[in-house]
């Protein structure tokens, strides 16, 4: 599977990007090299193979959440606006 130019520029439309024409090439070619190799994994026999989310077994790791205070404290005075626990900022027009 080849990327093309014009998928290059889709791309770079959707992300708000303005590219060169040469890192436009540079891209094309880069992630047409992507692809080619995602093609060559494809090729693979993985019947045997179970799926996977890591590579190595391992357990939720993360913490408990639990609801708390925010840490206001010093944020406060770091801001250059803050009313009634909340910062204040310029509205934004486009």
């Amino acid at each position: 599977m080849a990327i093309s130019r014009q998928d290059v520029l889709h791309v770079s439309r959707l992300a708000r990007l303005q590219l060169s024409e040469a890192e436009i090439e540079k891209f094309t070619s880069q992630l047409g090299n992507i692809l080619s190799y995602i093609s060559k994994l494809n090729e693979l026999d993985t019947r045997d193979v179970p799926p996977t989310s890591h590579a190595l077994d391992i357990t939720n790791v993360f913490r408990e959440d639990e609801a708390s205070d925010p840490p206001v404290g010093n944020l406060e005075r770091m801001a250059p606006s803050f009313y009634k626990g909340h910062f204040r900022v310029p509205k934004v027009i486009e």
